[in-house]
């Protein structure tokens, strides 16, 4: 019996291709089968059961039962091993056993364990699972109509239970041949390159294309270019300094104009709070309770930041939340010492499901402390959004999150969300989005072979916040304000909103003059005064350098030139005084086209061994605090396609040692780096109080966060 479901060769192991055709009855198989075979010129293994149950009805008007099982899959292993030897290339499988051990579970409750078996150890390179889009054809064979949602959805379970590679088919016959033909170039390209169809299938899935995936190993294997520093920016070379009468007038012609655009408040917000409390964890999972007390601990590990926490402990916004919680669960409470206590509050704080703050996202936890409540980044963040990018009275507010933690930031929503609106006036639209699993990145070893997890999958990282550009260029604001959701002040809020407006006015102003010269440009002729008008303003507004060829060329060249230089999406972007934080600066850079530009770097783009370009970085004197405002459209309306004005050579190697393995990938240019290289930059200097980034639960003590 065994030998009669044996698939010939074991494994597959024939230079042939094998498709298996997946679903339930009337849903194309068998059209798609002959198709395909016709379209490649190779064979195709019809459905067994077809013509042996047609038999038994015609004969003796019986239909099919739980004994035709086994007889139906040793004809169909028959057939598809009859017909393997003559195939080329493809061999195209209307029907297999896992067909027959579906139907055999959903009609009969049972299967033959030899049926199963078989049906398990049977390998196709890829199943086409077909889908219930087309219109049902009855005959005297089938007659499951009304449990067809029902019956597929059982047999793609049986898929994904049993780890087989497959994509869905949809769509009319037409549309679903040429899906098939495109999935099995790109199935074969994956194939030729040594990886697997279940590779295919999981990258696939994920929108990965080929190209990309290639693109990111030679960036692992080679390595990412660095940035050439030429110099640091500084006020009056590449940072405007405005007076605080100045931001006033900035922020008046924002305000002036605000009724008549669209202002959207974009938060990226994605993540754990992990690193905000991991000087913490590190101590839970270090300290001896049994054997010294909390003070010795900070002796012996010389841990000022656990000191620091301790002495400010009282301050924290969720200090007496946690302490009636330890109250109320441990009876013995009271008769802990001071290092008892300190311990207890930070154990439960982290490690008790009520609090376990290190593993939620930072947006929803307690930063501030008010008269009659805490509130979390989310509600400073509505606030921020009423009280500068209102228009009409509404306001937009889009977080990028984690697609578990969604449900988290919505709770928070739903409890302040009215109460900002009825105290502030203005109706709020909030969204979400998540980073796109097509901007993940694969992880290989330290010699550049592909990771896989103990399923034998491909492993993917996210590929960090470059990927927010998908996310950026989904929106359809006039302007764009962002802001990292950690950065928000308990006071100062005419101060923060006065810098915003002003950036946004900056931005407006610039934009203005812009939309006039590409109009110019476009026109039928082009004046020397025009043409002179627009190059002062590129150098003098804009920071563009010429060489000396552009006064030579035709004047047709240079209104492309000029015209490609001016339409381009803007970026004002606050910078403050450096103080010692670290992240990205505002420098002059030389890409490797030769162009001088002005762009926000991160050490990490550096190569810092070179003692000049580590000089020119330590000569930062300002500081990049993610305060931008973005114009995404350009002079006739019409959305930029952000995706264009991105610098693919600006990504980052990130390594990371996973229990002892260590694993590097390739992260996309940064969404204010690189990410943005090719956008029209300016840098305005702001405030220190503008900048209020809480990178570790201490930062909760600043004055910004306290008074």
């Amino acid at each position: 019996m065994e030998e009669k479901l044996r698939q010939f060769p074991k494994n597959g192991n024939t230079g042939i291709i094998k498709i298996a055709l997946f679903g339930p009855e009337s849903t194309g198989k068998t059209t798609l089968a002959k198709q395909l075979s016709e379209y490649y010129k190779t064979e195709w293994v019809p459905e067994f059961a077809r013509e042996y149950l047609q038999k038994k009805w015609d004969e003796n008007q019986l239909t099919c039962d739980v004994d035709d099982m086994l007889p139906i899959a040793f004809g169909q292993t028959k057939l598809e091993n009859d017909t393997v030897s003559i195939a080329t290339k493809y061999l195209f499988c209307d029907t297999n056993l896992m067909v027959t051990k579906v139907f055999s579970e959903l009609h009969y409750g049972f299967c033959e364990p030899e049926l199963e078996k078989a049906a398990m150890e049977h390998h196709y390179d890829l199943f086409f699972l077909t889908d219930i889009d087309i219109s049902w054809e009855k005959d005297d064979l089938r007659d499951d109509f009304e449990k067809r949602e029902a019956f597929f959805d059982a047999f793609e379970k049986s898929l994904i239970s049993n780890g087989k590679p497959y994509v869905k088919i949809s769509g009319s016959k037409t549309e679903r041949l040429q899906k098939a033909i495109e999935i099995l170039g790109n199935l074969n390209r994956f194939l030729d390159l040594g990886f697997t169809a279940s590779d295919f299938v999981q990258c696939y899935n994920r929108g990965i294309t080929l190209e990309n995936l290639q693109q990111q190993l030679l960036a692992l294997t080679k390595g990412v270019e660095k940035t050439v520093l030429l110099k640091p920016a500084k006020l009056d070379d590449g940072i405007v300094c405005i007076s605080k009468v100045e931001a006033f007038k900035y922020a008046s012609l924002y305000t002036s104009n605000l009724n008549a655009i669209t202002p959207i408040n974009f938060v990226p917000a994605s993540g754990a709070a992990s690193r905000m409390f991991k000087f913490l964890n590190e101590f839970l999972i270090d300290f001896l309770p049994q054997k010294e007390r909390i003070n010795g601990y900070i002796n012996r590990k010389q841990n000022v930041n656990l000191m620091i926490f301790l002495a400010g402990i009282e301050k924290f916004p969720f200090y007496k939340e946690v302490k009636a919680f330890n109250k109320q669960n441990y009876l013995e409470y009271y008769n802990w010492g001071k290092s008892a206590k300190s311990y207890f509050f930070i154990k439960t704080l982290l490690n008790d499901p009520k609090f376990d703050f290190a593993n939620k996202p930072k947006g929803i936890l307690p930063f501030h402390r008010y008269k009659k409540h805490n509130a979390s980044p989310i509600e400073e963040h509505l606030f921020e959004c009423a009280n500068y990018s209102n228009s009409n009275n509404k306001g937009h507010l889009h977080f990028t999150v984690s697609q578990n933690h969604q449900t988290l930031f919505q709770e928070v929503l739903d409890n302040v969300q009215n109460k900002v609106e009825k105290k502030t006036g203005v109706k709020i639209t909030v969204d979400f989005s998540f980073q796109d699993q097509s901007t993940d990145s694969i992880a290989v070893s330290s010699d550049n072979v592909p990771l896989r997890d103990s399923d034998n999958n491909l492993v993917f990282r996210p590929g960090g916040h470059g990927a927010l550009i998908l996310n950026l260029n989904n929106l359809n604001g006039d302007l764009i304000f962002i802001k990292n959701i950690d950065n928000v002040v308990k006071n100062h809020a005419e101060e923060i909103t006065l810098y915003k407006k002003a950036l946004a006015g900056i931005l407006l102003n610039l934009q203005q003059k812009i939309f006039q010269f590409l109009k110019v440009l476009e026109g039928n002729t082009l004046s020397v005064e025009d043409r002179d008008a627009i190059v002062q303003f590129l150098k003098s507004k804009l920071f563009v350098s010429f060489d000396h060829s552009f006064q030579s060329q035709e004047i047709e060249t240079q209104k492309s030139i000029l015209f490609e230089l001016l339409n381009r999406p803007i970026r004002v972007c606050g910078m403050v005084k450096n103080e010692g934080e670290p992240g990205g600066g505002p420098f002059w850079v030389k890409n490797s086209e030769g162009e001088i530009t002005l762009q926000i770097v991160e050490a990490s783009q550096v190569d810092e061994k070179d003692e000049i370009q580590a000089k020119i970085l330590s000569g930062s004197s300002h500081f990049n605090p993610v305060d931008l405002v973005c114009g995404i459209k350009n002079h006739k309306g019409d959305k930029f396609d952000l995706r264009e004005f991105v610098d693919p050579k600006s990504g980052f190697i990130v390594e990371k040692s996973n229990k002892g393995i260590l694993a590097k990938n390739y992260e996309l240019p940064g969404l204010w780096n690189g990410g943005m290289s090719k956008w029209i930059t300016v840098f305005v200097q702001v405030p220190l109080i503008t900048f209020n980034p809480v990178k570790t639960v201490n930062d909760l003590l600043n004055p910004t966060h306290q008074q």
